[in-house]
Formats: C-alpha cells, structure tokens, sequence
C-alpha cells in the first residue's frame, strides 16, 4: 500500500512538473493518433453518407463486412501491416516501418469501421427524412453526400469521438508495427506497458493520468464543438 502511494505521488509531481520525457511521449501519442483519426474521417465519413444515398447490389453486405470489422483484432491490423511495410513487403522500400507514419496507417485502418458503421446510422436515418426533398430538387449524388454530412455533423463528431478513443488506447498494432523506440515511436500506451514491466510504477501512473486526461478533453473539446450542451442535447 505504502509503494502505491509512494507511487501516486511521484506520477502527480510528473505530471505538474510537466516532465519533459513525459510530455514527449504525449505529445507524440496525440499527434499520430489526431492524424490517423483525421485520415480515417476523410475516408470513413464520405463512404457511409454514400452507402446511406446509393443502392448497389453489393451494399448490404458492404454494411456487414464494416460491421464485423469494427471488432477486427488490432494487433492482426499491425501483423497486416508490419508484413506490407517489411522489407519483403510490397512498400518495404519506403521504408516506414518502425516510424510513426506505420502507426497512424494502423490506427486508420482500425478506425476506419468503426467511424463508417456508427457514422452511418446517424445518416442513414436523416437520409429517411431527406430523401423526397433531395430527389425532388434532383441533386447529384455528391451534393447529397454534401448535404448530410453537413447536416448530420454533430453526429458525426460522435462517430469521431468513438474512433479517437479506440486509436488512443491502441497498444497491440503500434506496438509491433512503430517498435516502441524511444524518442521516436513510444507513445501513451507501448510506454505504459514498458515501464510496468520494468518496475517503474510512477512513471506508467503518470502515462496513464495523462493518457486519461487527453480522452477526458478531448471528448469536451468535441461536445463543445458540436455544442450539444446548448441546445438541450447533452
């Protein structure tokens, strides 16, 4: 009980002190995890607004696979990826392994279902409401696209927040695919794991503190955003 304590406060004065090993790694986890949910947005947002709007043949096993994938095992995502960006691999010669580039390429594709599927059926369900108006005006597939995304945006921030919270917490992909190198590709969660395995209690409390409180001003940041607290929604 003694060493617990001893440990809490020794994270606290970390985390006040702003220790500089301790902000690197934050800063550096927020950074690769804010751009992989950026691509992931890019990619994921457009494709539910176009499975909600366009019939096809193949859409509703499209929706399925999405479902199934948002439960995809991360670190089979890192085997996948450590494997096409190995030096055998089909894009080992731009050598990205082991950088934090492999690692928001991970963390997009684990994200990337998730944000598409709950993305989706906010969409799907203001496209019900939509769809005599939009056909009426007959507008091109993409203004329609256009048109629910803006629309739908403050449930869409939802869909993003969700996709931030399973890239931030990732450990399984980053971890084989960025390596862990010091001041290179050790983030929040691979230096968690590193330093409880080493013994050094204060230093992964501190991590997971911080590693906490990103999650926690990041979903106020997007509910302020979305201001959903203004208008009686939250």
């Amino acid at each position: 009980m003694v060493d617990l304590w001893s440990g809490l406060a020794q994270a606290f004065w970390l985390v006040v002190t702003l220790d500089a090993e301790l902000m690197e790694i934050a800063l550096r986890s927020l950074r690769v995890t804010l751009t992989a949910l950026a691509v992931a947005c890019l990619i994921a947002l457009p494709l539910a607004a176009l499975m909600a709007v366009k019939r096809f043949r193949a859409r509703r096993f499209v929706i399925a696979i999405l479902n199934a994938l948002m439960g995809l095992p991360p670190v089979v995502v890192g085997l996948i990826v450590y494997v096409i960006l190995s030096r055998s691999g089909p894009l080992g010669v731009m050598g990205l392994l082991f950088t934090p580039t492999a690692m928001i390429i991970a963390q997009t594709i684990i994200i990337v279902p998730l944000i598409a599927s709950i993305a989706h059926q906010s969409i799907r369900d203001l496209w019900q409401q939509y769809h005599d108006l939009l056909i009426s005006m007959n507008v091109t597939q993409a203004q329609k696209v256009r048109t629910l995304l803006w629309d739908c945006r403050r449930a869409l921030l939802t869909a993003a927040l969700a996709g931030f919270g399973r890239a931030i917490g990732e450990v399984g992909a980053i971890m084989i695919v960025g390596g862990n190198i010091d001041h290179a590709t050790r983030v929040l969660t691979t230096a968690i794991a590193l330093e409880t395995g080493k013994g050094e209690f204060a230093l992964a409390l501190a991590l997971g503190f911080v590693l906490i409180g990103l999650a926690v001003t990041v979903n106020l940041a997007i509910h302020w955003l979305g201001r959903t607290e203004r208008e009686g929604g939250w």
